[in-house]
């Protein structure tokens, strides 16, 4: 299973530099991870962008989902990476993964993933949300998504 989330709501850079999770996005993220976990969320490895809101959102999922999952920064989560970068990695690992990252990122890599074109038509990612994704043949079929609430 690949589980991709997009990180919980954050103060403005105005507010604060380093732009962590607001209060009511770190509720909201927490929720979210409970809902994963309630679905059978167990990652063996949880990657996230390394910008603060992002792994302040992946710590919360480990929590939830499996605290002795290996976590760590990866390569290819930032918004305007190409989605080709994580995709190679995630299509050549066999283990079950979470990955926390940003707008418009997560929506490309899903795209790519499902084997779709960049100009079809897919639903939007959900903001603040995440999708569960399951390998079928070359490709990856959505299994359910979740909204913030």
């Amino acid at each position: 299973m690949l589980v991709l989330v997009h990180h919980g709501h954050a103060l403005v850079r105005e507010v604060d530099p380093t732009q962590p999770l607001s209060g009511p996005g770190r509720a909201a993220s927490e929720h979210l991870a409970l809902e994963a976990a309630a679905r059978g969320v167990r990652p063996d490895a949880v990657w996230h962008s390394g910008k603060f809101r992002a792994r302040q959102t992946a710590e919360l999922f480990l929590r939830a989902c499996n605290p002795h999952a290996v976590f760590s920064v990866a390569r290819g989560l930032q918004p305007t990476d190409p989605p080709g970068v994580v995709q190679s990695r995630v299509e050549s690992n066999d283990r079950s993964l979470l990955l926390v990252g940003h707008m418009p990122h997560l929506e490309r890599l899903l795209r790519a993933l499902c084997g779709e074109s960049p100009g079809s038509v897919t639903p939007d990612f959900p903001s603040h949300g995440c999708v569960a994704l399951r390998r079928e043949g070359e490709h990856w079929q959505e299994l359910w998504r979740l909204a913030r609430s």
